[in-house]
């Protein structure tokens, strides 16, 4: 999967760009060749004071003493000509390189704390929502993962495919909000489909099992959560069947990509879950046939809710039979239409979760 790989090098923190390390370098050389280069009653030298604070925020405590050190060294040999100090400048500028010094040490400290905590979050993360597999019985997984809140793993999005004694299920589900707010439903949500896979025999007892713990968790919730919901779409791939059984929880519909046509699969939506419409009667059942080829596509609302500069949404059936023929994979050319199309990337949260059965693995 290829959810945040871009983005766990800033979840863990990263060093600081090059140009960031250089630019102290450049600047010592630049400052030294204009003094040499400009008449003596104009002393430029003194500028080099404020290089040890700008190497603070990019080298530790060791190179900011390196940078102190040369400073003064050239401030203080008259014979260069690069300033003409008098003693108590040179304990200014000594003073601010020492101060620069303790800066990029506690800087560097903190920055490891950071990433500390970060890994941390990652991990957290990565447990409540792990990479799908790239296959998962007969059915061959495709999955991407954006969430809107930067720096984060997961949001309000949520997608999962197991295996279980009644075949292959597929889950893509949206909860209300997004974020890190989000996070605990989504977990919960999580866990209570992998319960279902194993124990309930019919898709619509999932999605039963789904609607009651959100609405146990609102009526749970300290502030009385009463509008703790969730769209979702479930997916069935009975054993040794060619067929596929889906039950639609006021979620957008799946896509089937047929050889090049592209249809939106069609299946009569019950009320979203948690919010206690549905009442004895379970969400309707459809079933469709299977053949080979065929490829369904899932989605949440942040993809084809996404909007260009023009206010247009994501065409998402439409640019499919273009985006397809991309050798690098459907689920990554999907994400980086998407972003061209909405000039920097859709803020709401984003999962695609491409679904092939081909037959026993």
């Amino acid at each position: 999967m290829r959810r945040g790989r871009e983005d766990r090098g800033g979840l863990r923190g990263a060093p600081p760009p090059r140009w960031a390390r250089l630019a102290p370098a450049v600047a010592l050389v630049v400052l030294v060749l204009a003094q040499v280069l400009t008449p003596g009653d104009v002393e430029l030298g003194y500028f080099l004071a404020g290089l040890p604070p700008v190497a603070a925020f990019a080298y530790g405590a060791a190179g900011t003493a390196v940078f102190a050190a040369l400073v003064l060294v050239l401030l203080g040999m008259r014979s260069l000509g690069v300033a003409n100090p008098q003693g108590a400048d040179l304990a200014t500028v000594a003073a601010i390189g020492l101060l620069s010094v303790v800066i990029a040490w506690v800087r560097r400290r903190r920055d490891a704390q950071l990433v500390s905590v970060r890994s941390v979050a990652e991990a957290a993360q990565l447990a409540v929502l792990p990479p799908v597999p790239e296959r998962v019985g007969p059915v061959r997984c495709s999955g991407l993962y954006r969430a809107a809140q930067r720096g984060t793993l997961v949001g309000g999005d949520l997608y999962d495919v197991r295996a279980g004694p009644y075949g292959v299920r597929a889950l893509v589900a949206d909860v209300q909000g997004h974020g890190l707010a989000a996070v605990g439903t989504v977990a919960a949500l999580l866990g209570a489909f992998r319960e279902a896979v194993l124990d309930d025999a019919e898709l619509t007892a999932v999605a039963a099992r789904l609607d009651r713990r959100l609405t146990c968790d609102a009526a749970a919730a300290p502030d009385g959560h009463p509008e703790l919901f969730a769209t979702a779409l479930l997916l069935e791939f009975p054993p040794g069947l060619d067929l596929v059984r889906i039950v639609s929880c006021g979620h957008p519909p799946a896509l089937r990509l047929r050889g090049p046509s592209v249809e939106e699969v069609t299946v009569e939506p019950g009320p979203p879950l948690g919010l206690g419409l549905a009442g004895p009667d379970p969400p309707p059942v459809t079933g469709l046939a299977v053949r080979p080829g065929d490829r369904f596509l899932l989605h949440t609302d942040g993809v084809t809710e996404a909007r260009d500069a023009a206010g247009h949404f994501y065409p998402l059936a439409t640019r499919l039979p273009v985006v397809t023929r991309d050798p690098a994979g459907l689920v990554g050319a999907v994400w980086r239409d998407l972003l061209a199309f909405t000039d920097g990337g859709p803020r709401d949260d984003v999962a695609l979760l491409l679904l092939s059965p081909d037959g026993p693995a």
